[in-house]
């Protein structure tokens, strides 16, 4: 396979030896390029030989010799350089089969790309790899992969990813941990179905991949009111929470008294749903499922408290602000405004609860909060000049939510200023106050 080079930059190494637009990268060094992670792992080497086929369909070969690691000036139109790896299973809980009708097309598309797991942090199923492509992987020592296990009883994931391929799949997390590849892992937990004993025995068998595996994310499945027609699964409740907590921490704990280590951990939603206070900030060390929701509720509150105290965050006028967050978070961005007033005796600040009508009121993370929510629990409830959001609201795509509405529509129907804020505390108390 070749790719296209859509760029060359001015002045590159390239560019010095008449390479164009359009031509066709072929080889370097002998190795085929078929994609960015081959081109970045063999442009390495300070002396290459790199073959490449001209507009016209001749072969051009150039030799270009440059400091080691530094690229030669070749631009391609996306980083893949090639298709998405589009997902060949059909999970039980997947939340893309969930979606309504009507919604943009790029949101309907299920990725299962070892390459976005490195490039971006993705969660892949292994059932898209061949032995050819873990054999890249081992090679170019690509790491973390981040895998999306669900369960380690090979028939039960047959079952539930419904790929007669999912369960031999499993072999390729013991390889990887056989070749020093480091594995954030995930479970998707449905009542009845992978927790309890199966949970047990899928956190027994990660466990034994240490310290390839670094952490292992719990997570409740996420359903919306668009289930007609797909299989039958239930919403945890406090009682069912609590049993998920109670087997991941006791399996934390005695994992700890061995490694120093937690290694498993519960998303904040199943404490919530358990009605359980979050752990405390040493419980998550370094946070290593953060971006799965694992710790996020921990960790903002623990550096706006922070920010808070140590004085750095000013408010030089008398100053009133919105906030709009989903269900799950709301109790602590109204603990975390209501320290932020006490302090600060000019500053105001309006919370919002934003109930998802879009995909139904079981979905209360903020990440999958609408414009459309917004507009309508929020058109003319907001008095200030400023309405907070978190980023997380905001598609990768720019700068609009999972129904299209756009941020300056936003702005526009509530006749506010509307600003983006991380899951950052400081970020949170900064703008909050500037």
């Amino acid at each position: 396979m070749s790719v296209i080079v859509s760029d060359v930059e001015k002045h590159s190494p390239a560019d010095k030896k008449g390479i164009k637009p359009g031509f066709l990268l072929l080889k370097i060094n002998s190795n085929e390029i078929n994609d960015f992670l081959d081109y970045s792992f063999y442009i390495k080497e300070s002396r290459l030989v790199v073959d490449f086929k001209t507009t016209d369909g001749t072969f051009k070969r150039v030799l270009i010799e440059k400091n080691e690691n530094d690229d030669i000036g070749l631009c391609f139109e996306t980083y893949l350089m090639d298709k998405q790896t589009r997902c060949r299973n059909g999970c039980v809980f997947c939340f893309i089969d969930q979606l309504p009708k009507g919604m943009r097309d790029s949101l309907y598309f299920k990725d299962d790309d070892s390459r976005l797991s490195f490039l971006f942090g993705n969660y892949i199923t292994l059932t898209n790899l061949s032995d050819s492509d873990a054999e890249r992987i081992i090679k170019m020592h690509i790491s973390p992969v981040n895998v999306s296990v669900h369960t380690m009883n090979p028939e039960l994931r047959i079952k539930m990813m419904k790929n007669k391929f999912a369960g031999d799949s499993l072999k390729y997390l013991k390889r990887f941990a056989d070749a020093g590849i480091k594995l954030n892992t995930q479970l998707v937990l449905c009542p009845g179905i992978n927790d309890g004993d199966e949970l047990i025995y899928s956190l027994e068998k990660l466990s034994q991949l240490y310290p390839a595996v670094e952490s292992i994310a719990c997570v409740p499945v996420g359903l919306t009111k668009f289930r007609d027609g797909l299989y039958p699964l239930k919403n945890y409740d406090k009682e069912t929470a609590e049993d998920v907590i109670r087997i991941v921490e006791d399996f934390a704990e005695s994992f700890n008294k061995r490694y120093s280590t937690n290694l498993a951990y519960c998303s904040d939603e199943f404490y919530l749903l358990a009605e359980k206070e979050i752990p405390s900030d040493e419980y998550y060390e370094s946070y290593p499922q953060i971006e799965n929701g694992v710790g996020l509720w921990r960790s903002l509150e623990t550096e706006f408290v922070s920010a808070l105290e140590s004085g750095e965050y000013k408010l030089s006028t008398e100053r009133k602000v919105a906030v709009a967050t989903g269900v799950a978070a709301y109790p602590l961005i109204k603990k975390l405004s209501a320290l932020a007033e006490e302090k600060y005796v000019d500053l105001s600040v309006d919370v919002f609860e934003i109930k998802n009508s879009f995909f139904g009121e079981k979905i209360t993370v903020s990440g999958l909060v609408t414009g459309q929510d917004l507009i309508k629990q929020l058109k003319g409830k907001i008095t200030s000049e400023i309405l907070l959001i978190p980023s997380s609201m905001l598609r990768s795509e720019g700068d609009v939510f999972l129904d299209d509405v756009s941020l300056s529509q936003l702005s526009d129907e509530l006749n506010v200023q509307v600003v983006t804020v991380s899951n950052d505390g400081c970020e949170l108390l900064e703008k909050i106050l500037n």
